[in-house]
């Protein structure tokens, strides 16, 4: 094989970064956000499940089927801690905590099945919202 020949073994290569530990938690993070079937804390109860007046909804449909945001472990300081932590691990740079958020860079390192699932906890958590196609993270109390 010549210098000008590409290895076949290099299209197998996976970034290595994928692998380490706060990008494999915060992956695991994102799949056990959520539970299985409709929200049925006491608000969603009451109205039935109706959440027009919401300005965080609880209930979501993921690949056809129900799920709820997991409350306890999805406040928005605690996806911004994870987030920060695999950001850090990934990127070698700080999450800038304020502003908008480059969500193309922060999927590099996200399952791609998990991408909707990431899109609707940043909003859902009240971590980040999305203005004229953008997402804008909002200012937390570190």
């Amino acid at each position: 094989m010549s210098a000008d020949q590409p290895m076949t073994a290099d299209l197998f290569d996976v970034d290595k970064r994928l692998m380490l530990k706060p990008v494999v938690e915060f992956n695991g993070y994102l799949r056990s956000a959520f539970g299985e079937g409709p929200c049925n804390c006491y608000r969603c109860i009451e109205s039935g499940g109706e959440q027009l007046d919401y300005s965080h909804l609880h209930t979501f449909t993921f690949d056809g089927s129900l799920s709820h945001r997991r409350f306890a472990s999805t406040s928005a300081s605690e996806v911004l801690l994870r987030l920060k932590k695999a950001w850090l691990s990934y990127t070698q740079e700080d999450l800038q905590t304020l502003g908008v958020l480059n969500l193309d860079k922060l999927k590099t390192f996200i399952e791609p099945h998990l991408h909707e699932r990431l899109v609707t906890l940043l909003g859902a958590s009240g971590l980040a919202h999305e203005e004229d196609g953008q997402w804008h993270l909002l200012a937390l109390a570190d």
